[in-house]
C-alpha cells in the first residue's frame, strides 16, 4: 500500500469518521508533524530529544523511526545519534489516532453572510489543538458543511457545550475582537451545581491563577498577611434559575474571562458543577500523574482493541478490516481506534453556553436537556 502523507495543508472530509457507542472517532492516518529545533533541545542527539520530551512512545520506537526514515531533519534520513542544532526542521512521519468525542451533531443555528452560528457539542475542541486535528468544531464543519475559512469569535473549553460564533472572513473576525477588547460583548451561560445555590446575584470577585502544567485553576485571595496575591483578576456574577434540593441550575455572568474561571468561582462557593471531576474536590490528581499513566499505557504496546468495540451483536470479535482503516505495523496504538490512554468515561460538563451580546446584535443558544430540574 501506498503511505499518502497528510499535513495541516489537507482539509477533512466526511469520510474520515466512524462512528460507534455514542462516539465519533477519527479514522487513524498517516500524518507530518512539523517542528522547529527550539534553544533547549540543540546539541540533543535527536532520539533523546524525542524520548524526553514526547513520551507517549517508548524508546525503542523512536530509533526504528529514525532508522526507517520517518523521523528527518532538514528533509533527510539521519542516524540515530544525530546530534540537533538551532532552529533544524523535524518531520515526524507517523500513522495518527486521534482521541474520540461525543457523537453529538455541530448543530448550524444561523448561517449569515460573514457569520457562522452554531451549537458545540461537549467534548468537542473548537480548533485543533493538542491531539485533536479533524476531531474539531472547526474540522467537523468543514468536512461535514464545506464551511472554511473560519475564524473563532470566542473559544468555549472542549467539555462545555453551547453557543459558538465564527466569523468567515478576517475583517469580520476582527471586528468582532475590538468589540470583545472594548467590553462591549457579554456571555452568559448556565451550569447545573451541587447543592442548593443561593437566590439573588452572588458576585464573586477572585483572583483565578491557571496551571498550565497541571491543567487546572485555583482561586487566589488576600489572606490578610499582606501577602501579594497571584494570579489574574476575575469576577463573575451568578443568580439562581432552579433547585430540586439536591442540584440548582445556574446563570453565569462572567465579567472577565480566565480559564475555567466559572468552574473555579462555583467551587470557591462551595457549589462545583456537578460532573466537574476537576473541580468537585481539591483533591484531585494533577495532570502531570494522569500524563505518567498514560505514557506508561502506551508504552506497554497492548494489541488489544478497546472494550466496548471488540465484539459485534454476534459475540464475533471484530478485525481492523471492519473499521475500515490500515494497520501500521509501527504505530503503537493499532489496531486500536483510539490512542492509548484515552479515558473512554470521558464526558460533556454540565456547563452550557446560551447567549452572546454585542452593541447591535444577540444570539441565543437552546438549552440543553441536563438543565430541567423537576
Amino acid at each position: 500500500m501506498e503511505i499518502v502523507w497528510q499535513t495541516p495543508a489537507n482539509p477533512p472530509e466526511a469520510h474520515d469518521y466512524i462512528f460507534r457507542n455514542g462516539k465519533r472517532y477519527v479514522r487513524p492516518y498517516y500524518f507530518e508533524f512539523i517542528s522547529h529545533v527550539k534553544n533547549r533541545w540543540a546539541g540533543k542527539t535527536i532520539v533523546d530529544l524525542f524520548s524526553e520530551e514526547f513520551k507517549g512512545r517508548p524508546y525503542q520506537y523512536y530509533v526504528s523511526a529514525v532508522k526507517c526514515g520517518r523521523l528527518q531533519v532538514d528533509g533527510e534520513i539521519v542516524h540515530a545519534k544525530y546530534v540537533l542544532q538551532r532552529s533544524q526542521k523535524i518531520s515526524h512521519f507517523l500513522h495518527r489516532h486521534e482521541p474520540p468525542v461525543l457523537a453529538d451533531t455541530v448543530e448550524i443555528l444561523q448561517d449569515e453572510n460573514d457569520v457562522l452560528t452554531v451549537c458545540k457539542p461537549a467534548s468537542v475542541p473548537v480548533h485543533p489543538c493538542g491531539q485533536y486535528r479533524k476531531n474539531t468544531v472547526v474540522g467537523i464543519l468543514q468536512a461535514e458543511h464545506g464551511h472554511a475559512p473560519l475564524f473563532p469569535v470566542h473559544r468555549l473549553d472542549r467539555l462545555v457545550s453551547g453557543l459558538l460564533i465564527f466569523a468567515k472572513n478576517a475583517e469580520k473576525a476582527e471586528n468582532f475582537r475590538q468589540q470583545i477588547e472594548a467590553g462591549l460583548i457579554k456571555k452568559e451561560y448556565i451550569a447545573r451545581v451541587v447543592g442548593t445555590f443561593p437566590e439573588g446575584e452572588q458576585i464573586v470577585d477572585a483572583n483565578v491563577n491557571y496551571n498550565a502544567r497541571e491543567g487546572r485553576s485555583t482561586v487566589e485571595v488576600c489572606d490578610g498577611t499582606g501577602k501579594s496575591v497571584e494570579g489574574k483578576k476575575a469576577c463573575t456574577k451568578f443568580e439562581r434559575i432552579a433547585t430540586d434540593g439536591k442540584h440548582s441550575i445556574v446563570l453565569c455572568k462572567p465579567v472577565t474571562g480566565r480559564t475555567h474561571q466559572i468552574r473555579v468561582h462555583l467551587q470557591f462557593m462551595g457549589y462545583p458543577i456537578a460532573n466537574d471531576a476537576l473541580y468537585l474536590t481539591k483533591d484531585v490528581a494533577p495532570r502531570s500523574g494522569k500524563r505518567k499513566a498514560k505514557e506508561m499505557d502506551a508504552s506497554s504496546l497492548d494489541e488489544s482493541l478497546p472494550s466496548d468495540l471488540l465484539k459485534n451483536g454476534d459475540d464475533e470479535v471484530r478485525t481492523a478490516e471492519e473499521f475500515e482503516f490500515a494497520i501500521d505495523s509501527m504505530c503503537t496504538n493499532c489496531p486500536n481506534l483510539a490512542p492509548k490512554g484515552y479515558d473512554e468515561d470521558e464526558e460533556g460538563l454540565w456547563l452550557h453556553c446560551i447567549c452572546y451580546t454585542g452593541p447591535d446584535w444577540s444570539y441565543k443558544c437552546p438549552y440543553p436537556s441536563w438543565a430541567i430540574l423537576i
